[in-house]
C-alpha cells in the first residue's frame, strides 16, 4: 500500500518586517509551496507589500504576540486541510534554501516534529543568547523527557497532530515551548533536528524576543509542565541521550551529536 505524501505549507508570522517580508515570501514561493502569512498588527508597510503577493494573508487589528500569530495560522491550515506546516520567520534569519532539507527529515521520520536547529557557525550568535539557549534546551527536553536541540528555533516542521494542539493556554514566545513539550508528553511525537547556519548580523532588525522577560516567562512555563507529568527523575535521565540530528551534509562544525 501506498502511502500519499502530506500536504503541507510554509506559514510565516511576522509583525513590521517591511524591508525583509516580500524576499523571504518570494523565495518561498519559488520552491513551489504554498504560504500563509500571519500579520500581527503590524504598522509599517508589511501589510501593503503582503497584499501584493500571492499568499494567504491573515491580519491582525494589533498586535497580539508571536503565540497568537502561529495559533491563527495553525488554525488556517488546518482549515486548508494541510496535514503539515513548517514556520520560519519573516526578518530574513531562516532562508528558503534549508526548506528541503526540512522537508526531506521529515519524510524520513513521518510524524515527528523537525527543527531547523542553529548548530552551524555558532559563534555568529551572540554569546549571551547562546547561553540562554543552552539552559533552555536543557530545562525543556527534561519537560519534553527527550533530547532536543535548539528548543528556541521558530523554523520547525509540525505534523497535523501538534497543530492539533492549537488550543494550548501558552502566549508569546512560550506557545513554541508549549506545543513542544505537549507533543512530546502527550502526543508521544518524537523531534528530530536538521543543522542550519545561525544567523545574526546587523542587517536584522533588533529581535522581539526579550532575553529577560521571555526567558522567565518560558522558565516559569516548563518548570511547571515538567511537575505536571511528574517523575522528573525518569524524565531528565530520558532528556539526557543525544539529540537525532538529520543531515544530508558536512557534518565537521556539529560535534557530540546523533546524525543519521
Amino acid at each position: 500500500m501506498t502511502v500519499s505524501a502530506p500536504r503541507w505549507c510554509v506559514l510565516i508570522p511576522c509583525f513590521n518586517e517591511e524591508e525583509a517580508i516580500q524576499s523571504v515570501c518570494e523565495s518561498v514561493l519559488a520552491l513551489g509551496v504554498s504560504v500563509i502569512v500571519v500579520d500581527d498588527g503590524s504598522n509599517d508597510r508589511t501589510p501593503e507589500i503582503l497584499a501584493t503577493l500571492p499568499v494567504t494573508l491573515l491580519r491582525h487589528a494589533q498586535r497580539s504576540g508571536k503565540g497568537e500569530a502561529l495559533r491563527h495560522g495553525f488554525r488556517e491550515a488546518l482549515r486548508q486541510g494541510f496535514d503539515a506546516v513548517l514556520t520560519m520567520d519573516g526578518d530574513g534569519q531562516h532562508v528558503a534554501e534549508d526548506i528541503p532539507r526540512i522537508a526531506a527529515a521529515a519524510a524520513l521520520y513521518p510524524g515527528h516534529m523537525v527543527i531547523g536547529a542553529r548548530l552551524r557557525e555558532r559563534a555568529q550568535q551572540p554569546r549571551g543568547r547562546r547561553l540562554a539557549n543552552a539552559v533552555a534546551d536543557w530545562g525543556i527536553s527534561c519537560a519534553c523527557a527527550q533530547p532536543v536541540a535548539d528548543t528556541q528555533s521558530g523554523q520547525r516542521w509540525y505534523p497535523r497532530a501538534a497543530m492539533e494542539l492549537v488550543d494550548l493556554p501558552a502566549e508569546r514566545f512560550v506557545f513554541e515551548a508549549a506545543i513542544l513539550i505537549a507533543a512530546s508528553r502527550e502526543k508521544r511525537i518524537g523531534v528530530v533536528s536538521v543543522p542550519i547556519v545561525s544567523r545574526y548580523h546587523a542587517a536584522f532588525r533588533r529581535s522581539y524576543f526579550s532575553p529577560v522577560r521571555d526567558v522567565t516567562r518560558i522558565t516559569l512555563y516548563t518548570i511547571g509542565r515538567a511537575f505536571h507529568y511528574g517523575d522528573l527523575a525518569a524524565s531528565y535521565r530520558r532528556s539526557r541521550g543525544q539529540p537525532v540530528i538529520v543531515d544530508q551534509g558536512s557534518m565537521d562544525d556539529v560535534d557530540g551529536l546523533t546524525t543519521t
